[in-house]
C-alpha cells in the first residue's frame, strides 16, 4: 500500500508523463502544419518595438501566409552586429552612415528627437532651443548610443554645454528616472511613447537646431533571395508607411 507520499509522487509522475505527452503531439502537429513555411528574422530597435511592433506581428500573420516571422529588439549598433554574424536576414536600424563590407543599406527616413522632461518638471516653452536643451542634467544610454554620440556631435559643432551626469543602458530605468524629474533626456518619440501618451512625460520640439537620425533598411549581401521576397518586399515598405505615421511631422521620408 502506498503512503500518503507516495500517492502524491505517484500523481505528480502522471501529471508530467502526460504532459510531456501532449508537448511530443504538440509539437509534431505544429511542425506538420509549418513545415513549408519561410524563416523571416526581422531586427529593429526598441522604438520601433514599442511604436508598431505588434502592428507588425498582426500584420504579417494576415499578409505573409506562408512566412514565419520572427521579431529581434536590439540597439542599432547591436543589430549591425548582429546581422553580421547572420543571426538575424534584416533589419531596420539607425545611424548605418559609414559603409559595412557584407551590409546593404537603403536610407528610409528622417526623425527628429524630442527633449523630454517631467510633466511635473518645472514650466518650460513649447519649444526650446539646442541650447537650452542642453544646459539640463541628462540621462542617456552611453558612449556607444548614437543619440548620445549625436548630442556630442551637436555639443562640439556649435560650442554647448552637454550635461550627462547619468548612463543607463536600460531604457525603462531612463524612462524612470526622467519621469522622477531627477534628470530630463533627448529620446525618439517611441522610446517614451507610453509615458507620453499617459501623461507622465512631456516631449518638446528643438525649434532651431533640431536633432535628428536616420533609419536605414539593412540586408546582408551575400543573402539568398527569399522564397517570398516579393511579398516581403511589400510588407517592409508597409512597416516603413506605418512608421513614418507614428511619427507625424516628426519625420520625413528619404526618396
Amino acid at each position: 500500500m502506498l503512503t500518503e507520499a507516495g500517492r502524491l509522487l505517484l500523481e505528480r509522475a502522471r501529471r508530467i508523463l502526460l504532459e510531456v505527452e501532449e508537448a511530443r503531439r504538440d509539437i509534431k502537429a505544429l511542425s506538420g502544419q509549418e513545415q513549408d513555411l519561410e524563416i523571416l528574422v526581422l531586427g529593429m530597435t526598441p522604438s520601433i518595438m514599442l511604436q508598431i511592433g505588434p502592428d507588425i506581428l498582426v500584420d504579417a500573420k494576415n499578409e505573409l501566409p506562408g512566412v514565419a516571422l520572427s521579431l529581434v529588439e536590439e540597439l542599432s549598433h547591436v543589430l549591425m552586429q548582429t546581422l553580421d554574424r547572420g543571426d538575424i536576414q534584416i533589419a531596420f536600424a539607425y545611424g548605418a552612415e559609414e559603409p559595412r563590407p557584407g551590409i546593404l543599406r537603403q536610407p528610409i527616413l528622417e526623425e527628429e528627437l524630442l527633449f523630454v522632461t517631467a510633466a511635473t518638471a518645472q514650466k518650460l516653452p513649447d519649444t526650446l532651443t539646442l541650447a537650452e536643451a542642453l544646459n539640463h542634467d541628462l540621462v542617456q544610454a552611453g558612449e556607444r548610443d548614437m543619440v548620445q554620440r549625436l548630442l556630442k556631435t551637436a555639443a562640439e559643432k556649435f560650442s554647448l554645454p552637454l550635461h550627462i551626469p547619468y548612463a543607463a543602458q536600460s531604457i525603462p530605468a531612463m524612462r524612470t528616472l526622467v519621469v522622477r524629474g531627477a534628470a530630463a533626456s533627448m529620446m525618439p518619440y517611441g522610446t517614451a511613447i507610453e509615458e507620453l501618451r499617459a501623461g507622465l512625460l512631456v516631449g518638446r520640439r528643438i525649434s532651431d537646431l533640431p536633432v535628428k537620425r536616420t533609419l536605414y533598411l539593412l540586408t546582408s549581401a551575400n543573402a539568398q533571395p527569399l522564397r517570398h521576397q516579393a511579398a516581403i518586399d511589400a510588407f517592409l515598405s508597409k512597416i516603413a508607411d506605418t512608421l513614418l505615421a507614428s511619427l507625424g511631422p516628426l519625420a520625413r521620408r528619404i526618396r
